[in-house]
């Protein structure tokens, strides 16, 4: 009687056991949602579509991105929509370095937990910029501190918390001067410089391509490499011996827990839209660099990064 008690209870077990698997491999059973925590449009934007649209055709559901800007205040605004759903890869977060390193470097509440995002893998490091109008009195780093030491010079940017931001004002401090006042905004591009709303702006290459030939394009904030689409302009490292800039770059992450089966059939289908041909022109014409990690390589950096921006929020007093 035990053993037929026994038997019976096995069998059941295996039964859920082969239906949970089943119900895993069937994923993606509804509509899947990217986040993207910023305005449509910049290359994180634009290759998270690509990657939704491959998604969509190769499983037949809805694959939406959804752009959930943070007023400047950075990216944890999707981040967390991200970090409160079911961790099913049904919600699936497009994020900047910001998200896994800033967020538990300083305690942002609810993303104090270093695990609490787990990355499919990493695909862009942005050509970041700082970039003045054309006509102003200053055209590199050297030029600006000399400026900024009689002139008030307001600086935009998409967070003081981000790391483009932070290094920025890094640089700033080592070439003893402050900036004369500065703004987060969701957008900096040509618009930004035009209207006068700020002197400098901290912005992908993306959002300037339009106007790039008429602006002073003062530094690259990429890390140690020049850009494709400004090979002429020294980076910050050049300009600023010393300062240590982490890689600027986005990644596809879901929630710790997610099931291993869900993250690799995400991983597949961005690997094969990083390696196609219409990136490839997206990376000539923006001078992105696109290139594919996956969870393993992604950790990696991660670490890596974590070190230089800690170095950086030091530097400013504020760990």
């Amino acid at each position: 009687m035990k053993m037929t008690l026994k038997l019976a209870v096995l069998s059941i077990l295996a039964s859920f056991l082969v239906f949970g698997s089943a119900a895993q491999a069937e994923y993606p059973e509804k509509p899947v949602t990217f986040i993207v925590p910023w305005p449509p449009g910049d290359l994180e934007d634009i290759t998270t579509r690509m990657i939704a649209e491959e998604f969509q055709k190769e499983y037949g559901v809805a694959a939406a991105v959804v752009n959930k800007p943070g007023g400047g205040g950075g990216p944890f605004p999707g981040a967390a929509e991200v970090a409160n759903a079911p961790a099913d890869g049904y919600t699936i977060g497009s994020f900047v370095i910001g998200v896994p390193i800033i967020g538990p470097l300083v305690g942002v509440p609810g993303f104090e937990d270093p695990d609490l995002f787990e990355p499919v893998g990493i695909f862009i490091i942005y050509p970041f910029l700082l970039a003045a109008s054309g006509d102003a009195p200053y055209s590199n780093m050297a030029e600006l501190a000399e400026y900024a030491q009689s002139n008030k010079v307001a600086l935009g940017h998409f967070g003081y918390g981000l790391i483009p931001t932070r290094a920025t004002f890094v640089a700033a401090m080592e070439l003893g001067f402050e900036f004369g006042s500065e703004a987060a905004f969701d957008m900096n591009d040509c618009n930004t410089l035009a209207s006068g709303d700020a002197d400098v702006i901290n912005t992908t290459a993306a959002l300037v391509l339009p106007c790039l030939d008429d602006l002073n394009i003062l530094a690259t904030i990429t890390g140690p490499d020049r850009t494709s689409v400004t090979p002429n302009v020294a980076t910050l490292s050049e300009q600023v011996p010393g300062i240590d800039v982490p890689t600027l770059w986005n990644g596809l992450f879901v929630k710790k827990g997610t099931p291993q089966i869900v993250k690799d059939k995400l991983a597949a289908v961005a690997k094969r839209v990083v390696a196609s041909d219409a990136v490839a022109k997206v990376a000539k014409d923006t001078g992105g660099i696109f290139f594919w990690e996956g969870p393993a390589e992604a950790k990696a950096r991660i670490a890596r990064d974590w070190k230089s921006t800690e170095w950086m929020f030091k530097k400013m007093g504020d760990l």
